[in-house]
This record gives structure tokens, sequence and C-alpha cells, in this order.
């Protein structure tokens, strides 16, 4: 553990608040930089919080010298890829344009740590729908190629000067803390857990499964869900890596197996009691058919072991929050 502190941009949100609470249990010095627009003060209460952007280089710099910060954490980012092939023009600005003002914070600051949030959806549609880390980038929304952009951008400013970093490949997170203090609150969410529970709860009217063509076993697509616990302590095992003078790398974050929508559903309505109302739909654009990481290089590089590997705990977990965010909304 460091004696300086760790910034976590976007760390008010979904995934990053999972791992801000993770460091602070381990005794870490935290600032977290976010501007709520996506983000909840609630996920990060006891922690300093900076509202504001990325890209605001005076902000971010100012934060990074009265905080003392040598390790960043980047999450702040658009991630709706439905919305990225809409409005590609906003994933470019948030995701790559603000990602380059952060880097150049970090090459002026002295920042020797960094690590990113990235996306499966680099890989665009990979043969056999598995993609390790050497399979090739060729993502088909913009979502994805802000985010590959991005990569290029970290590698090649660690090959020009000192800083390391770990960019781990996200694919489908899902669930929320076990403990039921912090969980997925986004707000008209698109991801296919957090919205089925939203069905469950009766806060959604019914659930749409976008396309049913597909070339997979029951028609649906099919992802490599994760939870947001396993997820987040992964981050904490990159941290470790960096400090432990590890070289800078590239890892997949996933269990290694993948879900169809139908199956996913099904466990939504075993976890629930009871059956919810689904609408079958036309795909959408920029979906692949499959995508499931293969997931060796993580364990093996950072030792990383998933403890939440299981659908049902994932799909229970993500209830549950739900039934608190009944009785306690989130604002």
């Amino acid at each position: 553990m460091s004696d300086r502190a760790v910034l976590v941009t976007g760390g008010a949100g979904y995934i990053g608040s999972h791992v801000v609470l993770q460091l602070r249990e381990r005794g870490e010095r935290v600032v977290v930089l976010d501007n709520l627009v996506t983000g909840f003060r609630q996920a990060v209460e006891g922690t300093p919080l900076v509202v504001g952007d990325v890209g605001d280089r005076d902000l971010v710099l100012r934060v990074m010298r009265e905080h003392d910060v040598d390790t960043v954490m980047h999450f702040a980012a658009h991630t709706i890829v439905p919305e990225s092939v809409r409005e590609p023009l906003k994933y470019y600005g948030n995701n790559t344009c603000a990602t380059r003002s952060l880097l150049q914070c970090c090459a002026e600051h002295g920042v020797r740590h960094f690590v990113f949030s990235s996306t499966a959806a680099v890989y665009g549609i990979p043969p056999g729908g598995i993609a390790d880390e050497d399979s090739p980038t060729a993502p088909i929304n913009p979502y994805g190629t802000s985010k590959l952009m991005s990569e290029w951008m970290l590698r090649d400013l660690a090959a020009a000067g000192p800083l390391r970093y770990v960019a781990l490949r996200y694919f489908n997170v899902a669930g929320s803390d076990p403990e039921g203090r912090i969980g997925q609150s986004t707000r008209q969410a698109t991801l296919l857990i957090k919205v089925a529970a939203e069905v469950v709860v009766g806060k959604r009217p019914h659930i749409s499964i976008y396309g049913t063509d597909y070339p997979t076993p029951d028609g649906t697509g099919v992802r490599d869900y994760i939870h947001v616990t396993d997820l987040a302590r992964a981050h904490l095992d990159a941290l470790d890596y960096l400090r432990g003078g590890g070289a800078s790398t590239t890892l997949n974050c996933g269990y290694g197996h993948g879900y169809s929508v139908r199956e996913v559903l099904a466990s939504v309505q075993r976890v629930a009691g009871h059956p919810i109302p689904i609408r079958e739909e036309p795909r959408r654009p920029g979906d692949p058919p499959t995508l499931v990481a293969r997931a060796e290089r993580i364990r093996s590089v950072l030792g990383w072991e998933p403890r939440l590997d299981d659908l049902d705990t994932i799909v229970r977990t993500s209830i549950e929050w739900e039934r608190r965010l009944l009785r306690e909304p989130w604002e």
C-alpha cells in the first residue's frame, strides 16, 4: 500500500464505486472525480469527491497536486452501445478526447500507475465469439472504437515515459455489492440483468429480447457475465501488480463462459420466484451474436481468482439492490 493517493475518475458510477469501496476497505487514500451525470454522491460517502469533468485539465492537475496522486484508475466514460451508434461524436469527445487530456495531466504530474477501464467491445465480432487478448481488435460500434483509441494512447504514452498501466477489457458486468451497501443505480439503464431486475420489482412493465435469430443455440445473444465485486477486485490486483514492478499489460476480465439472453431471463425468473413479461424485438445495431472471454491470462498475471462466478448469485444481488432502491431511492 502506498501513502500517496489513488485518483478514481468516474468513481461515483457503478463499477468505479465498487472499486472505491474495496480500496477504502484496505486503507488506501482515495479521491474521486465525477461529474455526477450518471454517478451518485451516495455511492462514495466518506470519500473525498471532486465534482467536475475528467477533460477539465486545470481541475485534474489541481486535484493531482492537492491529493499527491501517483495512481489513476480511469472509469469516466459513456458506455451505452446503441447510443454510441446514434451519437458517435459524443463518445469520441467524452471517452477518447477526455482521456487524452487526462493522460496529458498524468504525464505532467508524473503519475506512475494507471488502471484503465476498457471493454470487450474492442474485439467486435471475434471468430467463434471467443476473444483472448491477442485476438484482432475490430470494433463494430463507436463505443468500442473510442475505448480502443484510448488504449492506443495509453500504450504510446507508456512507451515514451515512466508510466505503466493495466488495461482491463471488461466483458458484461452485472450484480451489486453482496452486502447491499452500493449497487447499480444507473438511470435509464440498458444492461440486461439490471433492466430485468427493474422489471421484477415493478419499475418497468417488461423486458425486451433484441434479436432471436442469432447463430447461437437458442437464437439469442450470448455474453460472459462477471460480477462487479470480482471485477472490482481485479483492479486492486492490477494496482498491486503495478506497484510490484509489473510491466504494462492488457487483460480480459470475464469468467470464460457465456449465457444467452434466454438463459439469463430464466435465472431472473427462477430467483424472483415468478415470471416476468418478455417481448421479442429486432436486433439492435452494434450487438455481436456471441462475446465470451478467454480469461486465463488475468489469473496467471495478476493472480486474480473469481469468487462469485454463479449466474443466480449475480441475479440475486441485482434484484436485492433494486428492492433496496424502492425503499431508499438514490437521487
